[in-house]
């Protein structure tokens, strides 16, 4: 193990001394000197030398110098002056000694940072700041000549400052960092400290500064260089939401109303107690700019339970997309927990547009006719429409391409044509011309292929078999990947997966019309697939889970411009787009984040973003397991010594004190004693010669 980092000397703090400021006791010279240098004193005359006699004598001695006496002027100026240079010389006292050439400082500013804590001196504070202050005290404790630098660990490690001997720069750096709403990770930190030091000759150390509650306990394990951990903040009881899903479902209504009207928003959640004692809390779930509460639970969460609540409530149709905002009452030490979001989902009555090339505005296809279409559209809007949750509407490719306001969200089937860029949410071709399809060649016609496999591991393609289904025609499909071929008949592959990074996308190379397969079950079960699969990708609207700190990636149409985003407190955000998804690189606070953008399918979108780390919430102690190659020396900031402090305004003011005084001693009336009469300045030589006489 190693030394500890923190060392007082003999069990006293160090005196620190700046030997810049010593230089003006020189002056103490000059000083001295003028008390000892005889006074030139002119010549007068007078009836009696009496009482002049001192002044005869250093008229008839020839030394130039007299016997220093001890006066209470001269003691007061020496004074004032010694103290004078002690305080330019920055007096202190140190009680930290933080040893090493290169010093690297690491800051965890995980979300647990957050947590309220107790100062010094009792005051409340926070764990970020309590750890702000110790490596500012750290700093002045560096030895003359080391070096320093800072850095934050988050989510992902960042440079504060570099390697710099400047102490001012060094705190100054210190001051904006925060604690983020973020699972820690010390191991990026400490492997960038690692790198910066490496290189560099002379002793070397790390310092850690955390609280302890490691959400990767093992991230200081095998470091090479010596490592000190100080941890800091005591253990809190703490109730959090660790868990939060929102789905659209239904009510149950027995009352024969249709699903439309029974649907309900049903938020699922996890409230863990970390302490000791049980808690009763409020769980209430409320629109996000609004004050009214849409559902509340009054729960008791025992020591150690995770407990499980479910909030609902009836959705408007002006309530879609909504943000939501869960919240834990009364708040506890650490309120970033207490609070989670999420979004009202788009309901599961799905939108479904079919569109056929050969209809259009005003052609029979564009009607509610089933059969007015081709025969493989009319299947297809069957085993669409036979969907209770589904909304289907049918037209031309025009009425597609032309639709304004068209839900973003909408499944798109397109029968017989392959439009570059068509707007909507998951899609389905069906019988392309040939030509490129979405990166897929649509090759010559092949006479009753026989169909020898499909993928069973897709979702489009489970629970369902295609034996016994015949084909009298279909096109011959080459994809880009071999993976991504789902049906393949002996001739070649007729159905390929073409979804890109913002949609699912499935073509098939045939008419279903010019085939047994929709009077096959399976076909119907391949629709309702899809049709799952785009209900689940328009609940989410995103194309993984919004934890904070991760990228935020948000499906937005291919036609978006001016796409802005903004984060919970409205700041903006810097965004990228490609290809139909935007990307928020990071997410540091838990909230809403709004994203909007213009162009022909112009809108809007709420993203939820939550912190919901077990590790994080648990504030309880656990063992700092710092175990590998290198020293390690684990102790906690509230057995450390106290920190540096400097003494210069103290010692001033008592130098300025001694010269006052010395002013109001020269200036002062003296006090005239009873039956004696003072003699003029002149007639003494600086001693205090008084004639006595009588009045």
């Amino acid at each position: 193990m190693a030394a500890p980092l923190a060392q007082a000397s003999a069990g006293a703090p160090l005196a620190l001394l700046s030997p810049s400021g010593l230089w003006l006791l020189a002056l103490l010279g000059p000083l001295v000197l003028l008390y000892i240098l005889k006074i030139k004193r002119s010549r007068r005359r007078v009836p009696s030398t009496w009482l002049w006699a001192a002044a005869q004598r250093d008229l008839m001695a020839r030394a130039p110098f007299r016997r220093l006496l001890a006066q209470l002027p001269l003691l007061l100026q020496a004074l004032a002056l010694a103290l004078l240079a002690l305080a330019l010389a920055r007096p202190a006292s140190r009680g930290r000694e933080l040893t090493g050439d290169h010093v690297a400082i690491i800051l965890d500013a995980s979300a647990s940072m957050s947590a309220v804590a107790r100062g010094p001196s009792g005051e409340a504070t926070t764990r970020i700041e309590l750890a702000k202050q110790l490596a500012r005290d750290l700093l002045a404790g560096l030895a003359p000549g080391s070096d320093a630098l800072i850095l934050e660990a988050g989510r992902d490690a960042r440079l504060v400052a570099a390697l710099d001997r400047d102490l001012v720069r060094l705190r100054a750096a210190i001051d904006p960092v925060a604690a983020r709403d973020v699972e820690g990770d010390l191991g990026a930190a400490v492997a960038l400290a690692v790198d910066r030091l490496r290189q560099l000759g002379g002793a070397r150390r790390i310092v850690v500064i955390t609280d302890g509650n490691l959400a990767r306990p093992g991230a200081l394990r095998g470091v090479s260089l010596p490592l000190d951990v100080i941890t800091v903040g005591d253990p809190i009881d703490n109730a959090a939401i660790v868990r939060v899903d929102v789905r659209s479902g239904s009510a149950g209504s027995a009352s024969g109303e249709p699903p439309e009207a029974s649907e309900e928003v049903q938020a699922f959640l996890v409230v863990a107690n970390f302490g000791a004692q049980p808690r009763d809390v409020y769980v209430t779930m409320r629109q996000d700019s609004a004050l009214d509460v849409l559902g509340s639970r009054r729960v008791l969460v025992k020591p150690g339970e995770r407990l499980p609540v479910v909030l609902t409530f009836r959705p408007s149709p002006g309530d879609y997309r909504k943000g939501l905002v869960f919240e834990l009452s009364p708040r506890d030490a650490m309120p970033l927990d207490d609070v989670a979001y999420g979004r009202v989902p788009a309901g599961d009555r799905l939108p479904v547009f079919l569109a056929s090339a050969g209809a259009g505005r005003g052609d029979p296809g564009a009607g509610a006719q089933p059969g007015a279409a081709s025969g493989g559209a009319a299947w297809l809007e069957r085993a669409l429409a036979s969907d209770p949750m589904t909304s289907v509407t049918s037209g031309g490719l025009a009425d597609l391409l032309g639709a304004p306001g068209l839900d973003p969200d909408t499944f798109v089937v397109i029968d017989g044509a392959c439009p570059p860029d068509p707007p909507g949410g998951d899609l389905l071709i069906v019988n392309p011309p040939p030509g490129r399809c979405f990166g897929t060649v649509v090759g010559p016609a092949l006479e009753r292929p026989t169909l020898t496999s499909w993928d069973t591991a897709d979702p489009r393609l489970r629970f369902l078999t295609l034996d016994g289904v015949h084909l009298r025609a279909a096109s011959s499909l080459t994809p880009e990947a071999a993976a991504q071929a789902l049906i393949r008949a002996q001739e070649g592959t007729i159905a390929t997966d073409i979804s890109t990074s913002s949609r699912t996308g499935t073509l098939l190379g045939f008419d279903v019309g010019e085939s047994d397969w929709p009077l096959k079950a399976s076909f119907v079960l391949f629709v309702r697939n899809l049709l799952e699969q785009a209900r689940a990708h328009r609940a989410h609207g995103i194309t993984g889970p919004a934890r904070t700190g991760e990228p935020l990636r948000v499906s937005v149409p291919a036609t978006a411009r001016d796409l802005q985003a903004s984060g919970p407190a409205g700041e903006r955000l810097d965004v990228a787009q490609r290809a139909g998804v935007a990307v928020v690189a990071e997410t540091p606070r838990a909230g809403l984040y709004r994203l909007a953008w213009q162009g022909p399918q112009a809108g809007s979108v709420v993203v939820p973003a939550n912190l919901t780390s077990v590790a994080e919430s648990d504030l309880t102690p656990r063992p700092v397991l710092a175990e590998g190659g290198g020293e390690v020396a684990v102790s906690s900031a509230a057995g450390e010594p106290d920190a540096h402090t400097e003494w210069t305004w103290l010692v001033a003011l008592a130098a300025l004190a001694f010269v006052v005084f010395d002013v109001w001693y020269f200036t002062r009336v003296p006090r005239r004693m009873q039956g004696t009469t003072a003699l003029p300045p002149e007639a003494t030589d600086g001693s205090k010669v008084e004639e006595r006489a009588r009045i």
